[in-house]
């Protein structure tokens, strides 16, 4: 187990180095996300010599038991010990000393947990959406260490692999020219028996509707490629579902370098399909999938006067790396092993919460919203839903008040 040591001038533990080890991982939350894509992930890195996983937590001693059970399976050969089982996040916090904290739990829970787990020294890999709120989200950052870390970074997995890799360079240098024109579609279907789950659907509990829960992804996925949005203006609806948020929205994006995007966040469409078309002075990059992405998902088509041979170079990819929980799980422990700020963190990490706010904030208020207007004292700030009349939750004093008026 490594050794705490306590950073000067502050209580915050500071692990033992990192070069040298395998990385100490937990897992907090056993259900089908932790199951399905972060599981594989750490067992694939743990085969490679990169991590230990030392922990699981969950409410439900039945799942977290079963979950360790079956990296038991493999432990023995991928040189890991067997993980320990809790139900209490502080007690492993305590004994384990994990190096980093994979948040696998409901939104609700994000904030209070990603804090804990900073508090320990362990840097956190928090599934989406991060937090509930802008307002959460800066006390999670207040909470980060300096230089070095700790960090929370979010799991943004469509960032990473090839095809996001190459189309991000051939941007940034321009080789296509100018980005003009941008479509960023998560239209995906949800039945009634999907928001029969108590806590979906709700803003106390998942912080927003597709916007939110869905189209972040596409929409971080876009801010990646064009970086830094300046505008926004929306609509939301709740054209066939019961919820307090939103089953669908549109919004009109401007970019600072004078793109222009249209951005759809749908539970409504039967055929589903998550979709970024970029349109360059020079050639149109699309991506089609639904939940990831591989080099085959991308098609670029280059202008008619664009020389054949340099359109060639476009299409070259390199080697496929899909895009997945276990590339950008590299990446991070990368930036831990080098004590650098990972990618979809701080500053990075909020550009896309910010977006989801502002579109909140526009479609609710009929406003265009400018980034960097909603900050503390904003009541967006504080909640996705703003408190706007016809969205925000209703209490239960509201909830009698208008019984008593409609008798």
């Amino acid at each position: 187990m490594a050794t705490p040591e306590t950073a000067q001038g502050t209580d915050r533990p500071r692990l033992a180095p990192l070069p040298g080890r395998r990385v100490r991982v937990a897992v907090i939350g056993t259900g089908a996300i932790a199951r399905d894509s972060h599981l594989p992930a750490l067992t694939r890195l743990a085969e490679e010599g990169e991590t230990e996983l030392v922990a699981a937590v969950d409410i439900d001693a039945g799942s977290v038991k079963g979950f360790c059970a079956e990296r038991e399976a493999v432990a023995a050969a991928a040189g890991e010990g067997t993980p320990g089982a809790y139900t209490d996040l502080d007690r492993m916090l305590r004994e384990q000393r994990p190096d980093l904290v994979v948040i696998c739990t409901p939104p609700t829970l994000h904030r209070d947990q990603t804090v804990a787990a900073l508090r320990a020294g362990a840097w956190v890999w928090c599934e989406k959406p991060p937090v509930p709120s802008l307002a959460d989200f800066d006390a999670v950052e207040a909470e980060e260490g300096g230089d070095g870390g700790p960090y929370a970074s979010i799991v943004f997995q469509h960032r990473f692999g090839s095809g996001t890799r190459h189309v991000r360079r051939l941007l940034a240098e321009r080789a296509m020219g100018r980005p003009l024109v941008a479509h960023c579609q998560t239209t995906w279907y949800r039945d009634t028996a999907y928001y029969a789950v108590p806590w979906r659907g709700r803003w106390q509990t998942e912080g927003g509707g597709p916007a939110m829960g869905h189209g972040i992804h596409q929409m971080d996925l876009l801010l990646d490629l064009l970086g830094p949005w300046i505008e926004v203006r929306a609509m939301a609806g709740r054209l066939v579902h019961d919820v307090e948020t939103e089953d669908v929205s549109t919004a009109l994006v401007r970019f600072a370098n004078g793109a222009m995007a249209t951005v759809v966040n749908s539970v409504l469409s039967p055929d589903e399909v998550s979709r970024i078309r970029i349109d360059c002075e020079r050639a149109t990059v699309e991506l089609t999938h639904l939940y990831g992405h591989r080099n085959d998902d991308w098609r670029i088509t280059p202008a008619r006067d664009v020389p054949a041979a340099e359109a060639a170079t476009w299409q070259d990819f390199g080697a496929d790396v899909p895009s997945s929980h276990l590339e950008q799980l590299r990446e991070l422990l990368a930036s831990m092993r080098a004590g650098e700020r990972p990618r979809s963190s701080g500053t990075d990490g909020r550009s896309s919460l910010e977006l989801i706010a502002a579109l909140y904030k526009s479609a609710f208020t009929d406003a265009t919203v400018r980034a960097g207007e909603i900050g503390p004292g904003d009541p967006f700030h504080a909640a996705m839903h703003g408190n706007a009349s016809g969205w925000a939750p209703v209490t239960a004093e509201q909830g009698a008040a208008g019984g008593e008026a409609a008798a």
